[in-house]
């Protein structure tokens, strides 16, 4: 059991929306815990005054890349930082439009981590100003009450925090995904090192309500890297499974012959770039995630 896991916050920002981090950060500040530190990442830009204004709690360390690495990237470059500390248990990573409504999130994390040692990944609930999640980022098959709390096979990307030690042990974000199912793929990876995916809903992020689909490359990335991932991660049997299901549900939800072009395009490069590291699941941990409501074909 950790006594009183010490608590970073990362933030990964273009330095597109100042307004939203201001907003974020005063959240940050306004908590009934200060975070031990505070990594804010400029992701292929120079930040403006905000990072420096701010009267933040604990150390704030500023980190500008001149390279857009994409999210799973920009957040590497904030735990290297932290690592080079050496003082944190735990990090929260925040989006960078996200808002943290009640003052007591950070110090119910820090509850959470110190009752389960086996604890790696507690995702947040999201949802917009008016308390309305959408489907999507319910994380159980089937879009089931986002009140729901408990154990869970994935997490959302927007508000979640990791265990700095569960990380040591099954690697960081997987940077070459660059944006869509980098969060599978490590939640995958902590579940087969036995690490626990805890869904609290009493931990709110509110953050405005939007499309995956408004990013440029959404069709082709998502595509491209749910490929990588099942390469990377599920024993051979599950492959053509789990892939067959997803060309069937894209060809039913997509309305536009621009996008299913797109993602297509993205399949088969996924098919012919060189995915990774494969370090397949064990059977049991398939048979694991079965039980948790999500077996890994869907």
């Amino acid at each position: 059991m950790l006594v009183e896991p010490r608590i970073a916050v990362a933030v990964v920002t273009m330095g597109n929306r100042p307004a939203e981090v201001d907003a974020l950060l005063e959240s940050v500040a306004k908590q009934d815990l200060a975070p031990a530190r505070i990594v804010i990442v400029g992701n292929g830009c120079r930040l403006p005054e905000f990072a420096h204004r701010l009267a933040l709690p604990g150390e704030v360390t500023v980190v500008e890349e001149s390279e857009n690495l994409g999210c799973p990237g920009g957040r590497n470059v904030a735990l290297a930082r932290l690592r080079e500390f050496g003082d944190i248990d735990v990090v929260v990573e925040l989006d960078d439009d996200g808002l943290l409504v009640d003052a007591g999130v950070l110090s119910r994390v820090r509850e959470l981590y110190a009752a389960d040692p086996r604890l790696g990944i507690v995702g947040f609930r999201i949802a917009d100003e008016h308390g309305e999640t959408q489907r999507r980022h319910v994380p159980r098959a089937g879009a089931a009450d986002p009140m729901r709390g408990g154990y869970v096979t994935g997490f959302l990307g927007g508000g979640h925090a990791l265990s700095m030690t569960m990380l040591a042990q099954t690697g960081d974000w997987p940077a070459a995904f660059f944006f869509a199912h980098e969060e599978t793929d490590l939640a995958w990876r902590a579940a087969d090192a036995g690490w626990h995916i805890l869904y609290a809903p009493e931990l709110l992020l509110q953050h405005p309500k939007t499309s995956p689909a408004r990013h440029a490359i959404y069709y082709r990335v998502t595509a491209r890297n749910r490929v990588w991932l099942v390469r990377r991660r599920l024993p051979l049997p599950l492959i053509p499974v789990h892939l067959g299901v997803w060309v069937l549900v894209t060809l039913l939800r997509t309305r536009s012959a621009g996008g299913l072009r797109a993602w297509f395009g993205g399949f088969v490069e996924g098919l012919r770039e060189p995915a990774g590291e494969r370090r397949p699941m064990r059977w049991r941990t398939v048979w694991r995630l079965t039980r948790l409501g999500r077996p890994p074909v869907i």
